[in-house]
């Protein structure tokens, strides 16, 4: 295993993480622009507010999303081992 192939499992490991992890991401960005928007309109501060909706959002993304991270992660365990086995 030279430096190239170490290199490249690193950025595929990076890249699958970044894409497993935006589902979440984004419906955490989108949720809480949307609450923030609520919030200066109606010019409420309550921190709460701004957090459990965020929570529920994240969640419901995992649950909808787990089969396909899995799959993603999968995908990539499957071609690490083959390239460390090779």
């Amino acid at each position: 295993m030279d430096e190239a192939m170490v290199i490249e499992l690193a950025r595929m490991a990076v890249g699958t993480t970044l894409l497993a992890a935006a589902p979440m991401m984004i419906s955490g960005l989108v949720v809480g622009l949307l609450v923030s928007v609520f919030q200066a309109a109606t010019q409420i501060n309550e921190q709460t507010m701004a957090f459990a909706p965020k929570v529920v959002a994240v969640l419901v993304a995992l649950v909808i999303a787990a089969p396909w991270i899995l799959h993603t992660m999968l995908k990539l365990a499957h071609e690490v081992f083959g390239t460390l086995i090779v």
